[in-house]
């Protein structure tokens, strides 16, 4: 067993200190992560449903939209469980609030290409904030850096596809 001095240990634990702050504040960002990725996964499910029949193209993209939301979910998630934490499950409360103002919406706006796509392009703004909080976070490690601006270009790129769609529509 080395003995350290005094010093060293006090060093040795103020690092340790900032690692798990650090570890801990990861995680809190992966998981928001995922609780975005899972409102966008519920506002989409509920887009499909409020979507004529007629508009069977925009059900498509919708689904697409939801499978690249649980792509997502699992890289994230993927790294919650490395970090040893437990993965969020639910969505956000801003979320639920967003699908309730859709709800309202939609019966005074009714269910035409345009009304949902634009309460489609409200929902794609929302998870571009919620990225662009993320990563002004300095302490996340490069590699989940990387991985946030990858899913941040892959939402802006879903966001501005949505955006020119109901624009069309206008």
């Amino acid at each position: 067993m080395i003995l350290l001095p005094s010093s060293q240990k006090q060093i040795i634990s103020k690092l340790k200190s900032i690692i798990m702050t650090n570890t801990k504040e990861t995680i809190e960002v992966l998981n928001d992560l995922i609780q975005i990725n899972n409102d966008r996964i519920a506002g989409y499910e509920k887009a499909i449903k409020e979507t004529k029949d007629e508009d069977e193209d925009l059900k498509v993209l919708y689904a697409s939209m939801i499978a690249e939301s649980h792509r997502n979910k699992i890289a994230l998630a993927s790294e919650v469980q490395a970090l040893g934490a437990d993965i969020e499950q639910g969505t956000t409360t801003s979320g639920k609030i967003y699908r309730a103002w859709m709800d309202i919406k939609a019966v005074f706006g009714g269910h035409d290409r345009h009304a949902v796509l634009s309460n489609c392009e409200a929902g794609e703004d929302a998870a571009q904030r919620a990225y662009r909080t993320a990563l002004e976070n300095e302490n996340l490690p490069a590699f989940i850096r990387d991985l946030l601006l990858q899913q941040q270009q892959t939402l802006k790129d879903s966001h501005d596809e949505i955006k020119a769609l109901r624009d069309q529509y206008a």
